[in-house]
This record gives structure tokens, sequence and C-alpha cells, in this order.
């Protein structure tokens, strides 16, 4: 709590701009401004921990989203940390609820790009290369954070729903749950696991996204650890089987000698009686 204290996580907003819906996080007011309950955060944030620590320990992905200024560098810096997708610079209208587009502008973003690596670029008009460049850039700017993102995000982490309203928006028609830190103007009602918390001050942020970035890479390393385990039960199990095999086809072999060694002895003996009668007869 003391680095939430320092942090100055527990400043809300002025009490004429709050949302009514928040009261039950804030503790009371100071010249004019909301005080959060950092209590109350605490517990919040400690529900918020193990859940997305549990979503990364099943092998589920997490898309950050911070796109105020002072959220920008943090958001960039911990997804790329934890490997997850980010938006960071501009939410996208229908980035989720029209995901095809957004996967089909990604598709034109690698085809300038090779288009550049080729040299296709040397042999256009300077005009047409300065439009294409200022193509290419802007979609850098605003996709760069979702390359890696072949499919819908299984949940988000949002700073300031209030701001990112239109990423809310999306993610509740699509039923992915959302864990956002929430300052006094916000509408709690309409996420999934609410963290009461100043998310204006860059060093509140900051705090926030690197606790729950934590969160991501201990579960990371829950699922890595059940993959390697289960990649090793499954060459024991091979490497079993393959010794099965093994003596299985030892018997086999075994066998094989035995039944033609019994066919050898029967063809000699069958021959000295043969030779027994010839002499009967003669």
């Amino acid at each position: 709590m003391k680095a939430m204290l320092e942090a100055g996580v527990h400043f809300g907003h002025q009490t004429r701009r709050w949302n009514p819906k928040m009261s039950r996080f804030i503790f009371g007011e100071r010249n004019n401004i909301h005080i959060i309950d950092l209590q109350k955060t605490v517990k919040e944030l400690k529900k918020a921990y193990q859940w997305i620590k549990e979503q990364a320990a099943e092998g589920k992905t997490i898309l950050l989203v911070g796109t105020k200024k002072q959220a920008q560098d943090v958001i960039k810096g911990e997804a790329d940390r934890v490997g997850m997708p980010y938006v960071a610079e501009k939410w996208l209208g229908g980035m989720l609820t029209n995901y095809s587009t957004v996967r089909k502008s990604l598709a034109r973003l690698e085809e300038l790009e090779t288009w550049e690596k080729d040299g296709v670029f040397r042999v256009l008009s300077k005009k047409e290369v300065s439009r294409l460049t200022k193509e290419m850039t802007k979609m850098r700017r605003n996709l760069t954070g979702i390359r890696g993102l072949n499919r819908l995000p299984d949940a988000l982490f949002i700073v300031d729903p209030a701001e990112e309203e239109m990423a809310v928006s999306e993610a509740r028609k699509l039923h992915i749950p959302i864990v956002a830190i929430c300052d006094t103007n916000c509408d709690p009602d309409v996420i999934d696991h609410p963290v009461p918390g100043n998310d204006d001050a860059a060093r509140s942020i900051k705090l926030f996204v690197s606790i729950i970035s934590e969160a991501i890479n201990e579960g990371r390393q829950e699922f890595e650890a059940k993959k390697a385990a289960k990649s090793v039960e499954g060459a024991e199990a091979a490497m079993a089987a393959s010794g099965a095999s093994a003596d299985q086809a030892a018997a086999a072999e075994a066998m094989l000698a035995e039944e033609n060694a019994q066919g050898d002895t029967s063809v000699v003996q069958g021959t000295e009686r043969a030779a027994e009668a010839e002499s009967k007869v003669g």
C-alpha cells in the first residue's frame, strides 16, 4: 500500500466529475478531489491478479490497451516483455467486432514491407512511393502491437475504460472479459474485474501495468512448465512404446527361430524314417 500512496493511486478526479457508480470504492474527498479507498484497491487488485494469472496459465491471450500519452510507453514495454499484444496508439473502430478487416490491413502492411524490401519502391514514381510510405507508416503505428494476434483475444486489460470506451463496447459485444483500472469518473458496472485507482498519473499507471504484467508472466511460466512436462511425458510414452515393440519383435523372432528349428527336426526325422522304410523294402 505504501507504493500505491507514493504513486498517488488514491487520488481520483474532481468531485463534480465523478460517476456515482464508483461510490463503493471512494473513501472520501479532499479539496474537491475524491479519495479512493486503497484497501478496496488492494482487494480488487489481488482478485484481478489471480484471475489474469489463471488465464495466462491456460495459454490464453490478453490484449493490453492504453492509448493515453502517459500509458503508451509502459503498455508497449510490458506487453513486449510478457509476449502479449497491445494497442497503445489508437483504437481502430472494429478492431474486435470487424477483426477480419483488421487482418486484411495487417496483410496489406506485410505486402508493402515486402515491396520495400524487394526493391519495388525503386521502380515507382516519387509520388507513389511517398503515398505508400505514408500508408505503411500509419499502419505500423496503429497495428504493430497486434501483428502477432492471429485470433480474437481471450481478455482485455484496459487503462482508463472511460477513455477506451470503444474498446470496452466491442469487448462487451463479443463477451470478452475485461480487467480495467477505473478512476472515479468510470462506470465499473461495464467492467468484469474493475480495479479502483488513479488512471491519469504516470506513476500510478506504471505501477498497475507492471503488476498485471507480472501476473501474466507468472501464468505464462506455469503454462510453459505444463507444456514442457507434457512433452516429456509424451517422449517417455513413445520410448516405452518403442521398447515394448522391440520386446515384441524379439519374442516374435524367437518364436520364428523355434518354429524353424522344429521344422528342421521334422525334416531330419522324416528323412530317417524314409531311409529306414527303404532298407526294409530292400
